[in-house]
């Protein structure tokens, strides 16, 4: 008698525990999904977004804000910050978002103009710091020359 009670009580408890799975989110579910349907081919643009680049200048002189300017407030009237990817231009509109290309080592970075210069001669853009140094092929340089296209989405 006692080990039917035990068979029982095992054979409820087998009943309960297969009653439960285990899953993922659905979010983490899709994405696998996602993932598992991608061939070699295409797992280049997994992470892209489609967008079209229009060429705007080629090999112009590009430098960046001192870190006086952090905190300032913008032509646009943005807060100026030198951690984020943004840059001034003087005759781009603001908000438009540009793919800053150094074409020595072909690194490039997308900014959102959100200021009016450079005041320098010769210079067409500002970019801020954290920009600037993402495609500088140096820490030591203050300017560089570039390439621009305009991000048309």
């Amino acid at each position: 008698m006692k080990y039917y009670m035990y068979s029982i009580a095992l054979l409820f408890l087998l009943t309960i525990a297969s009653s439960f799975s285990v899953s993922f989110p659905e979010k983490l579910n899709r994405k696998a999904v996602f993932l598992d349907s991608i061939q070699p081919k295409d797992s280049i643009l997994v992470d892209t977004l489609a967008v079209a680049l229009k060429p705007f200048k080629t090999n112009v002189h590009a430098s960046y804000y001192h870190d006086k300017f952090n905190g300032r407030r913008t032509a646009s009237g943005q807060k100026f910050d030198n951690n984020k990817l943004t840059a001034a231009h003087k005759t781009l509109k603001f908000g438009t978002k540009v793919k800053v290309t150094n074409p020595k080592n072909q690194k490039s970075v997308i900014v959102t103009i959100n200021d009016r210069g450079p005041f320098t001669k010769g210079r067409e853009i500002d970019l801020s710091k954290k920009a600037f140094f993402e495609i500088a092929g140096s820490k030591y340089t203050g300017h560089i020359m570039v390439d621009l296209e305009l991000v048309e989405e």
